[in-house]
Protein backbone atom coordinates (compact mmCIF):
# COMPACT_ATOMS: atom_id res chain seq x y z
CA UNK A 1 0.00 0.00 0.00
CA UNK A 2 0.89 3.60 -0.94
CA UNK A 3 2.07 5.36 2.14
CA UNK A 4 2.63 8.76 0.22
CA UNK A 5 -0.68 9.32 -1.79
CA UNK A 6 0.23 12.93 -2.80
CA UNK A 7 3.00 14.69 -3.42
CA UNK A 8 2.50 17.85 -5.51
CA UNK A 9 3.10 21.31 -6.40
CA UNK A 10 0.40 23.29 -9.06
CA UNK A 11 -0.17 26.33 -10.13
CA UNK A 12 -3.90 25.91 -8.83
CA UNK A 13 -5.70 26.34 -6.13
CA UNK A 14 -5.46 23.98 -3.90
CA UNK A 15 -7.80 22.21 -2.25
CA UNK A 16 -7.77 20.47 1.69
CA UNK A 17 -10.62 18.03 1.32
CA UNK A 18 -8.29 16.57 -1.21
CA UNK A 19 -5.55 16.25 0.97
CA UNK A 20 -8.06 14.66 3.82
CA UNK A 21 -9.28 12.00 1.05
CA UNK A 22 -5.66 11.26 -0.13
CA UNK A 23 -5.00 9.97 4.30
CA UNK A 24 -8.08 8.65 4.89
CA UNK A 25 -7.49 5.02 5.98
CA UNK A 26 -9.47 2.94 7.87
CA UNK A 27 -6.18 1.57 9.96
CA UNK A 28 -5.70 5.61 11.14
CA UNK A 29 -6.86 6.60 14.14
CA UNK A 30 -5.51 10.53 14.03
CA UNK A 31 -5.04 12.28 10.90
CA UNK A 32 -3.25 16.16 11.31
CA UNK A 33 -3.51 19.04 8.82
CA UNK A 34 -1.64 21.97 8.51
CA UNK A 35 -2.93 24.58 6.13
CA UNK A 36 -0.81 27.57 5.05
CA UNK A 37 -2.26 30.52 4.07
CA UNK A 38 -1.13 34.02 2.56
CA UNK A 39 -0.85 36.89 5.22
CA UNK A 40 -1.52 40.08 5.25
CA UNK A 41 1.67 41.21 7.21
CA UNK A 42 5.50 39.62 7.70
CA UNK A 43 7.80 41.13 9.89
CA UNK A 44 5.67 44.17 10.60
CA UNK A 45 5.69 44.86 6.82
CA UNK A 46 2.22 44.91 4.91
CA UNK A 47 2.23 42.29 2.69
CA UNK A 48 0.21 43.22 -0.66
CA UNK A 49 0.80 39.33 -2.48
CA UNK A 50 3.06 37.16 -3.26
CA UNK A 51 4.83 34.62 -5.68
CA UNK A 52 6.18 31.46 -5.45
CA UNK A 53 8.28 30.10 -7.72
CA UNK A 54 9.64 25.95 -8.19
CA UNK A 55 12.80 24.46 -9.11
CA UNK A 56 11.88 22.16 -12.13
CA UNK A 57 12.54 19.07 -9.42
CA UNK A 58 10.70 19.96 -7.24
CA UNK A 59 7.96 17.51 -6.35
CA UNK A 60 10.82 14.98 -7.29
CA UNK A 61 12.41 16.46 -4.45
CA UNK A 62 9.17 16.68 -2.30
CA UNK A 63 8.66 13.09 -2.67
CA UNK A 64 12.80 12.30 -1.39
CA UNK A 65 11.82 14.61 1.69
CA UNK A 66 8.34 12.50 2.47
CA UNK A 67 9.64 9.62 2.83
CA UNK A 68 12.44 10.59 4.95
CA UNK A 69 10.24 12.07 7.23
CA UNK A 70 7.63 8.89 6.92
CA UNK A 71 10.69 7.09 8.09
CA UNK A 72 11.58 8.92 10.60
CA UNK A 73 8.39 9.27 12.53
CA UNK A 74 6.91 6.04 12.16
CA UNK A 75 8.05 3.84 15.14
CA UNK A 76 7.43 0.10 15.14
CA UNK A 77 3.65 -0.86 15.99
CA UNK A 78 2.74 2.71 15.95
CA UNK A 79 2.98 3.77 12.39
CA UNK A 80 2.19 6.61 10.50
CA UNK A 81 -0.36 5.47 7.86
CA UNK A 82 -0.29 7.78 5.19
CA UNK A 83 0.92 11.55 4.22
CA UNK A 84 0.27 13.68 1.53
CA UNK A 85 1.45 17.25 0.67
CA UNK A 86 0.81 19.71 -2.16
CA UNK A 87 2.22 23.25 -2.32
CA UNK A 88 0.94 25.85 -4.86
CA UNK A 89 3.27 28.08 -6.95
CA UNK A 90 2.68 30.88 -9.14
CA UNK A 91 1.05 34.60 -7.75
CA UNK A 92 -1.27 34.59 -4.37
CA UNK A 93 -3.69 36.71 -2.91
CA UNK A 94 -4.11 37.49 0.85
CA UNK A 95 -5.54 34.48 2.19
CA UNK A 96 -4.67 31.93 -0.28
CA UNK A 97 -3.86 28.61 0.59
CA UNK A 98 -0.15 27.95 -0.20
CA UNK A 99 0.28 24.13 1.27
CA UNK A 100 -1.53 21.70 2.79
CA UNK A 101 -0.17 18.85 4.80
CA UNK A 102 -1.12 15.82 6.60
CA UNK A 103 -0.96 12.98 8.14
CA UNK A 104 -2.84 10.00 9.25
CA UNK A 105 -1.38 7.29 11.79
CA UNK A 106 -2.67 4.62 14.02
CA UNK A 107 -2.62 7.31 17.09
CA UNK A 108 -3.16 10.77 17.27
CA UNK A 109 0.84 11.35 18.81
CA UNK A 110 2.25 10.02 15.42
CA UNK A 111 -0.17 12.14 13.15
CA UNK A 112 0.21 15.28 14.92
CA UNK A 113 4.70 14.53 14.64
CA UNK A 114 4.39 13.36 11.40
CA UNK A 115 2.67 16.68 10.18
CA UNK A 116 4.70 19.11 11.94
CA UNK A 117 7.97 17.43 10.73
CA UNK A 118 6.61 17.33 7.38
CA UNK A 119 5.69 20.58 7.16
CA UNK A 120 9.00 22.01 8.73
CA UNK A 121 11.15 19.68 6.57
CA UNK A 122 9.05 21.09 3.19
CA UNK A 123 9.63 24.52 4.22
CA UNK A 124 13.62 24.25 5.33
CA UNK A 125 14.66 21.38 2.19
CA UNK A 126 11.94 21.51 -0.62
CA UNK A 127 13.21 23.93 -3.53
CA UNK A 128 10.22 26.68 -3.63
CA UNK A 129 10.98 30.51 -3.21
CA UNK A 130 8.81 33.30 -2.34
CA UNK A 131 8.84 37.00 -3.59
CA UNK A 132 6.66 38.84 -1.77
CA UNK A 133 5.61 42.24 -2.63
CA UNK A 134 4.89 44.58 -0.01
CA UNK A 135 1.89 47.67 0.23
CA UNK A 136 4.69 50.53 -0.58
CA UNK A 137 5.80 48.93 -3.38
CA UNK A 138 9.11 46.77 -2.49
CA UNK A 139 9.44 43.19 -2.69
CA UNK A 140 12.02 40.59 -1.68
CA UNK A 141 12.57 36.71 -2.13
CA UNK A 142 12.48 34.22 0.80
CA UNK A 143 14.71 31.64 0.80
CA UNK A 144 15.90 31.87 -2.50
CA UNK A 145 19.40 30.22 -3.17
Amino acid sequence: MEEITLASVRDTPLSVDEVLAAVADPRAGGTAVFVGTVRDIDHGRDVARLAYTAHPTVEAQLRVVMEKVFADTSPPGRPVVKMAAVHRVGRLEIGDVAVVVAASARHRQEAFAACRRLIDDLKAQVPIWKQQDFQDGESEWVGSP
